[in-house]
């Protein structure tokens, strides 16, 4: 795949615009805590087997860019954007929506994940994604994970994320929000990874009415994320906190690793699709302990 069509540049354009706009947001809560802390920008290159580096435009297999930041709020958060093609290996394909009978690919998203400083606020993952085979789709979600669990967090999180699915149907939210507490579970340990969120996946956009209503939705999403979280973090980021708290979020910090690296799709398919490794690995903790 050499050049990109209106619907892969569309959810590629908006992907890396989101970006921007969220890394402006969490660097304006470092400020407003004192730090000076900021996104670093890495860009990176797809290599792997009879794939040409390079942007997808110029015939290469694309790339990314990691944004990393470290902070006095942000222990450790990634925003990353990419914009990959290719071809899935055999095995990989007959796993993915319209791939088992041609194996290309084009995949676009936004994938984070923060880690925080301060064991009263809880980390989030947000990921949405545009991928076309045979079929095109959207998928992704977003769920709150806080060491230390507030109803008041959790339930501003998950109206903002209802209020976000309405337009699109009565029962949307219903669906995706338990579409979450399934995927996002740590089936080893028998428990949640976090307090839910939404998590959808195969939106159809095999047409131009489906492509406009999904990535509408999938833009709501976005819009949602950005409103909802930033609140949270400003309401715990000065509470107090003890050792034995610190240790408590490193402790669940350390089964959040557990399901990313175990049962976490995401993971799998950058891995799979030769992604660049710490862009696919941001989501692991700084530091976490194991009892």
């Amino acid at each position: 795949m050499t050049s990109l069509d209106a619907q892969q540049s569309a959810a590629r354009d908006w992907f890396e615009g989101l970006r921007t706009r969220i890394c402006a947001a969490f660097e304006a809560i470092e400020r407003d805590a004192g730090s000076e802390a900021a996104f670093d920008y890495i860009a990176w290159d797809r290599e792997g087997a009879g794939i040409t580096p390079g942007p997808i435009e110029t015939g290469g297999g694309g790339g990314g860019v990691r944004a990393v930041m470290k902070g006095r709020v942000f222990e450790k958060v990634g925003v990353n954007v990419s914009t990959v093609g290719g071809e899935f290996a055999p095995d990989f394909a007959a796993t993915i929506h319209g791939a088992a009978d041609n194996p290309a690919f084009f995949a676009t998203g936004i994938s984070l994940v923060a880690h925080m400083a301060n064991p009263h606020v809880p980390a989030v993952h947000f990921n949405t994604r545009f991928l076309v085979t045979t079929k095109r789709w959207f998928g992704g979600g977003a769920d709150l994970n806080p060491p230390i669990p507030y109803a008041e967090d959790r339930d501003a999180f998950h109206a903002r994320l209802r209020a976000a699915c309405m337009p699109f149907g009565a029962d949307v939210y219903e669906r995706y929000a338990q579409w979450a507490e399934e995927y996002f579970f740590i089936p080893h340990r028998g428990v949640a990874r976090g307090v839910g969120g939404i998590f959808y996946d195969h939106l159809s956009a095999d047409d131009a009415a489906s492509f406009d209503r999904h990535f509408a939705f999938t833009r709501a999403v976005g819009e949602a994320f950005l409103d909802a979280f930033p609140p949270i973090v400003r309401r715990r980021m000065a509470t107090p906190y003890s050792e034995e708290e610190l240790h408590q979020q490193r402790v669940w910090r350390g089964r959040y690793a557990e399901f990313n690296l175990v049962h976490d799709r995401g993971t799998l398919f950058g891995l799979k699709t030769g992604g660049n490794i710490d862009a696919i690995l941001m989501s692991l903790p700084p530091l976490a302990a194991w009892d």
